[in-house]
């Protein structure tokens, strides 16, 4: 006897898929929303302190500016990934930084997890898990891993946003100056503005030891905004992308590889008394042997 399949299961199937689209269609429109040049404020405080030492003294308060000009250069059905480079000085003869990098993978379900101590645990994620989610994944201006975490983004009553909690290693403003904690516990969030984008934080400083329970040291608030300026003022920054664009694609194809290994990652903090990205941003290296062999030479 032949199946026939109810004609509102059919309608209610397609429906379900037309509006699954229009919903990826608006999270990658808010992404490459971070895509532009940029004014941008860079604006963090310790706001707790639970630490038990009656001489511990908090961070700084950093408050600092500069100009930014993000672009995408993947730009793919499941797949956006923003490159980001600081451009300062002066703006007749301004110097251009490699800044950092954001990938954005739609339902991905790989994961190098950051536990403390440059090393990073790879775990995978069922289907379930990340349906409908995107992860970014955050690289160094070196391009070597971050954070990442995956999350929903959000439309609703005029908001665009993503938010996520992950772990992560100390921001460089502190990563030579403290020593009492190890892993940063990043909540995050992205949030599409009628100017360009907020990148608001709310982080803890976390001590973790082997065997022990987490100690949260401290908390800190972060909040950066994005303006977004005529593209004309980073035209600096495009031209200098155009004559480093190849050689930052080996950079990222090799450490592609590294990542394709799927096991937990752990990186030497310098080689040869030198740390990496003092290697990969030298403008005399650029062969392919010699990127492959400085990254693999950190890779432990």
């Amino acid at each position: 006897m032949k199946r026939v399949v109810p004609v509102l299961v059919i309608v209610l199937a397609f429906t379900l898929s037309s509006n699954a689209q229009k919903k990826k269609t608006l999270d990658q429109e808010a992404i490459k929303a971070m895509c532009g040049c940029f004014e941008v404020t860079f604006n963090f405080t310790e706001t707790f302190n639970y630490s038990s030492d009656s001489l511990y003294r908090p961070s700084e308060t950093k408050v600092d500016k500069g100009l930014e000009y993000a672009f995408a250069i993947v730009d793919e059905d499941d797949k956006i990934s923003i490159q980001h480079l600081l451009q300062v000085g002066r703006p007749d003869s301004p110097m251009i930084i490699k800044h950092w990098r954001q990938d954005w993978l739609f339902q991905n379900q790989e994961f190098y997890m950051y536990n403390g101590d440059n090393n990073w645990t790879f775990e995978k994620k069922s289907k379930d898990d990340v349906k409908g989610q995107w992860t970014q994944k955050v690289f160094q201006v070196d391009d070597s891993p971050r954070y990442e975490g995956s999350g929903t983004w959000v439309h609703v009553d005029g908001k665009n946003y993503w938010e996520n909690t992950t772990t992560a290693p100390l921001p460089r403003r502190e990563y030579t100056k403290r020593s009492d904690y190890n892993i940063t516990l990043r909540g995050n969030r992205h949030e599409i503005t009628n100017y360009g984008w907020v990148h608001d934080q709310d982080n803890e400083k976390v001590l973790r030891e082997i065997g022990k329970e987490d100690v949260i040291i401290a908390k800190e608030k972060g909040y950066n905004t994005y303006k977004k300026v005529d593209d004309s003022r980073c035209q600096a920054s495009k031209d200098w992308w155009k004559a480093q664009q190849d050689k930052w694609a080996l950079v990222r194809t090799k450490w592609d590889a590294v990542y394709g290994r799927n096991k937990d990652l752990t990186l030497a903090e310098k080689v040869d008394n030198k740390v990496l990205f003092k290697y990969l941003l030298d403008d005399e290296i650029t062969a392919k042997k010699d990127i492959n062999r400085i990254i693999e030479s950190f890779v432990k």
